[in-house]
């Protein structure tokens, strides 16, 4: 059974120069315990599409489709009915946690305010809690780390914090956007293996441009190019046996597979190519991809590509 069901998802931002279209038209689903990674090239829609969900996007845009989650049509509730299920019910760790921490509160106090808004603890009982959960992400000293500012911790305790912030109030789904981004490899092997145990028994949207950091902790993938999904299979297929032109040219790029890039650039989300949006980029590309716009269709059990050398 699906936890969250994404449905025909459009996510527009009005601008001078024209509407940056940068989710288009996506549909994905996420089951109860599942861990799903989302990735693709930075500017491709990612982490839009992961504060869509918990409707954390500029008042201009403009969204079409439907979120349903556990049954409730997120798009559809007021602010206030919103506000009860972001960070209760979804938690989002956003990336950068410099400029996600606020610098002048301590860290304890910045968890027990999410545990004060959803639990109804007192502020003493939320601060105890919070204590517990800078611990339960391996804060060395918790108690004394609870009543330090951010920017007496490092980038990757930084980065514990914020995990130890979107698990305070237990949720049922967690959004993880790119927390290993910036950090060096050994912290961010740590990072990995925290995210692997706090997401046993939970299910997590794992926005990640990282292949490999994918690999360790999904179960499936979503690849994402140009603001719509190319691809989707379970990890290991991905990583097999690869459909999409795109994706068999990310996997390439890695330094195992000799770094190969892909040539050309992604497309302007304002002025999106007709026909396939990767057929500028493809060395497979006919003239027939310049013109139809291929669907996302089941090519093997389990497995989509949105191709035409699969019609």
């Amino acid at each position: 059974m699906s936890l969250l069901t994404i449905t025909h998802l459009k996510v527009l931002f009005p601008t001078q120069d024209g509407v940056v279209k940068a989710v288009n038209t996506v549909d994905l689903k996420i089951a109860n315990a599942e861990r799903l990674g989302l990735i693709g090239e930075t500017g491709c829609g990612k982490t839009v599409l992961g504060l869509s969900i918990i409707r954390l996007l500029q008042p201009s845009t403009k969204i079409e489709g439907e979120i349903v989650y556990k049954g409730k049509e997120l798009l559809r509730l007021s602010e206030e009915e919103m506000r009860k299920i972001r960070g209760k019910e979804i938690a989002m760790i956003l990336q950068n946690p410099t400029t996600s921490l606020n610098p002048v509160l301590k860290v304890g106090d910045q968890i027990a305010e999410a545990i004060q808004l959803h639990q109804g603890l007192d502020k003493r009982a939320a601060k105890e809690k919070a204590i517990e959960m800078l611990e339960s992400v391996k804060i060395p000293s918790p108690e004394k780390r609870a009543n330090e500012y951010p920017h007496q911790f490092s980038g990757g305790m930084k980065e514990r914090v914020m995990i130890a912030m979107g698990l305070a109030c237990n949720p049922s789904l967690i959004i993880a956007d790119e927390p290993t981004k910036g950090l060096d490899v050994t912290i961010k092997v740590q990072i990995v293996k925290l995210m692997k145990e706090v997401s046993r028994r939970k299910s997590m949207l794992f926005i990640t441009h990282d292949l490999g950091v994918a690999a360790e902790i999904c179960d499936n993938i979503a690849v994402m190019y140009a603001g719509e999904l190319v691809e989707y299979a379970k990890t290991e297929d991905i990583f097999k046996n690869p459909f999409h032109p795109y994706t068999r040219g990310f996997l390439n790029s890695l330094p195992s597979r000799g770094l190969k890039q892909i040539r050309g650039i992604s497309p302007s989300l304002i002025d999106l190519p007709t026909g396939c949006r990767f057929h500028p980029r493809c060395d497979q590309a006919s003239a027939k991809c310049k013109i139809d716009h291929p669907e996302l269709v089941e090519i093997e059990n389990g497995h989509f590509a949105r191709c035409l050398l699969y019609t």
